[in-house]
């Protein structure tokens, strides 16, 4: 039997198998705003507002995107509470704080990597030119 035979009778997912389920989900955790909305909701919980703020650049349409993906894929929870003015609340589910988890450490090591891929961007487009 082959690697992805016994991964998928595991319910295991094969990354590397064009229809595998684990590229979409893959897909959604490490997009530009997933990411980020990941990252922050790990910090704590936010209103759509307050979310939108600490992201910075994103839309209102992209973030609701956004939001509605992890929501469906278990990452989020969506809080919305029965007072006037409607109060929508979002945090991240057990789930969602392990996802966010290594999506964040790979924001950090990004962060902390600038100036290496900055170098090695330089030192590229040198030796093409």
């Amino acid at each position: 039997m082959a690697v992805s035979e016994v991964r998928a009778a595991r319910g295991v997912g094969d990354i590397k198998q064009p229809m595998c389920p684990s590229r979409l989900i893959l897909e959604h955790v490490t997009s530009r705003w997933g990411v980020l909305v990941l990252a922050a909701l790990l910090e704590r919980s936010y209103r759509f507002s307050e979310l939108r703020r600490e992201v910075g650049g994103v839309s209102e349409k992209m973030l609701a995107q956004t939001l509605q993906t992890l929501e469906r894929d278990g990452f989020v929870h969506r809080d919305a509470k029965p007072v006037i003015p409607p109060r929508v609340d979002y945090s991240l589910t057990p789930l969602g704080i392990e996802a966010a988890e290594q999506v964040r450490a790979l924001a950090r090591w990004t962060e902390h990597q600038v100036d290496a891929v900055q170098a090695a961007r330089e030192a590229y487009d040198e030796a093409r030119a």
